[in-house]
């Protein structure tokens, strides 16, 4: 067995540069908008985990079910000598594609990506572990912006799952398609997860659960930049709003002023007002029609070859192949 390797292209200091730029510009922009991927410390990590398993959040076993169902179809078509997964965190789901894909066609080499150097390293050594034959070669970045770090050579299949690219606005979504097809060879593919549009009076629960734990998911990222910015936010003052915005179909979470409020941002120099019930931006969820999605893989140069949904049609997973 070898061990997993690591290439690192993200370090601590990098992330905190991010972070002062998204915090400036979002903390001063009218409406105030922060990014959701300042979510996760290690207690937002922990909180999504403990969301993922509560009885409103159908998102992450919907797709495991249904990952399950046709994974060996994905690797039968994919024929994939490389996996690379984006955003791989625990690597949980994957275990399911690098059976399947080593059962099937030839897969070499496994390529996770993720900004947490430790996380990464923990689930690389696990997946090398327990695939002695696969070769484990870990990457340090944001997806967003150094997909060009991206080991090259063999069959590769890039792999977005658990509904990411709804974190995206339409803009975004398409530079990174881009991105992805810019990266690829022609005949590799992407295999992405996303959500459906259905019903408001599902969706929206799934976003603001009973047991109030996507509120203090969604109020971390405040205690984020407490910890990270030497910022004075007190979360508490802050309510946890989930609406279904129908025009631009997404889910879009904010956190709401109770109160009229001045807080300092010392890491930046900054002081930032709050009127009474003034509402801040910090995630979308957007969800799709899969012709829709479709359609955005072809601007973007793709194929799409195969869409599988659940039997609620809930959530998709599309191959594609890069033209």
């Amino acid at each position: 067995m070898t061990s997993a390797t690591l290439e690192i292209h993200l370090h601590d200091e990098d992330l905190t540069a991010a972070l002062r730029e998204d915090a400036r510009r979002g903390l001063t922009a009218t409406p105030k908008s922060l990014p959701p991927k300042w979510f996760y410390d290690a207690r937002g990590s922990e909180l999504f985990e403990r969301i993922t398993q509560l009885p409103e959040y159908y998102p992450t076993r919907t797709e495991r079910a249904l990952l399950e169902r046709v994974v060996g179809e994905i690797a039968r078509t994919a024929q994939a000598e490389v996996l690379v997964e984006l955003g791989a965190g625990s690597a949980a789901k994957t275990r399911l594609l690098l059976t399947a894909l080593s059962t099937e066609g030839p897969l070499k080499t496994y390529v996770p990506q993720d900004v947490s150097a430790d996380a990464l390293r923990a689930a690389a050594d696990e997946i090398a572990a327990e695939f002695p034959d696969l070769a484990v070669h870990g990457v340090v970045s944001d997806f967003t912006d150094t997909l060009d770090n991206l080991p090259r050579g063999g069959r590769r299949m890039i792999a977005f799952l658990g509904g990411t690219i709804g974190n995206l606005v339409p803009a975004e979504r398409a530079e990174f398609l881009a991105g992805i097809h810019a990266v690829l060879e022609p005949g590799e593919q992407l295999l992405l997860g996303a959500g459906l549009v259905i019903d408001p009076t599902i969706l929206v629960p799934a976003y603001d659960d009973a047991a109030g734990v996507t509120a203090e998911f969604n109020r971390n990222v405040l205690r984020v930049l407490n910890n990270r910015l030497d910022a004075d936010f007190d979360p508490e003052k802050f309510t946890h709003i989930a609406l279904w915005d129908a025009e631009n179909e997404w889910i879009e979470m904010r956190l709401a002023a109770t109160e009229a409020m001045t807080v300092t941002v010392r890491d930046l120099d900054l002081t930032v007002d709050f009127a009474a019930g003034e509402q801040m931006r910090t995630e979308i969820s957007a969800k799709f029609r899969p012709e829709g999605f479709e359609k955005e893989l072809a601007t973007a140069g793709f194929a799409t070859e195969q869409v599988w949904t659940d039997p609620d049609r809930r959530f998709a997973l599309f191959l594609a192949e890069r033209r």
